[in-house]
């Protein structure tokens, strides 16, 4: 198994506005994505003669939390894409607030995803092989035990240094969406920007490691964003509480210089973890 090719951040995308085309389309539901944990409805949005493909959670179908305030996981998604565009590494599909057919909700331009693309998997011995960095033992039953590898992939890796910013709990296997043409897209993003520390991901490999150098070239510029119009945009999304805490994880990462590590005071891995 090997790790894919560097590739460089997104700069353009199939549409040159799609976010504009979520935003302002007619949005038409097709279907219900029975897997999701909250209201999910696969959609066509289309404007002036152009179409797409695309995701729409109305607020009205989330199921309550106990650490999050009722309604706003829509507001979240749409904060963590916010987020990736300021890192300039284009890992969240475009998502938008709108009204749709069940009020509003987070409309996202829907992923087709290359099925062959390896980035997780479950190997024999205590070691992984070259390419690939170690998450921990699973239980694979009975009584056997594997070991839970991801890619040591740039990619995953902006993505985990994104998921520590935004504070992410529910990094799983299946939010991860890596494409025909090399990218890689994470989902799921209802559950992000606690003031609390939160995050539980599948992406433990580079814990305690330093960050790259691109990694902290990126939260530089975060850090200015947060105190311009990226943290007024957020504030209309999350709460400002919410927001400086956003400010704190960035300033973190800066001081230690390093990827985070479990802190114990909360499960590192989600379940289930697909």
């Amino acid at each position: 198994m090997s790790a894919p090719e560097r590739i460089p951040p997104r700069s353009v995308t199939p549409d040159a506005n799609p976010a504009d085309l979520l935003a302002h389309g007619e949005l038409t539901v097709r279907g219900r994505i029975r897997e999701a944990s909250n209201a999910a409805l696969f959609c066509t949005v289309a404007l002036d003669g152009r179409q797409a493909s695309c995701v729409y959670k109305p607020v009205a179908g989330e199921r309550p939390l106990w650490d999050f305030p009722d309604g706003t996981l829509a507001g979240r998604e749409v904060a963590a894409y916010e987020v990736s565009e300021a890192t300039g590494w284009g890992l969240v599909p475009p998502t938008v607030l709108r009204e749709g057919p069940y009020g509003e909700g987070m409309c996202q331009l829907w992923i087709d995803v290359h099925p062959e693309a390896e980035l997780l998997a479950l190997v024999d011995g205590e070691e992984p092989e070259p390419g690939w960095k170690a998450v921990g033992l699973a239980d694979v039953g009975e009584g056997r035990t594997a070991l839970l590898v991801h890619a040591d992939d740039p990619r995953l890796r902006r993505l985990a240094v994104l998921d520590a910013v935004i504070n992410n709990a529910d990094r799983k296997g299946g939010h991860l969406l890596p494409t025909a043409d090399g990218r890689l897209y994470g989902i799921d993003h209802g559950v992000t920007f606690n003031v609390d520390g939160k995050l539980r991901t599948l992406l433990w490999g580079w814990a305690g490691e330093p960050l790259p150098e691109e990694a902290v070239g990126v939260l530089k510029g975060l850090r200015d964003a947060l105190d311009g119009p990226l943290g007024t945009r957020l504030a209309t999304l999350i709460t400002t509480a919410e927001v400086d805490a956003t400010r704190a994880r960035v300033d973190a990462l800066l001081t230690s210089g390093r990827h985070p590590e479990p802190s114990g005071d909360w499960p590192a891995i989600p379940w289930p973890p697909v």
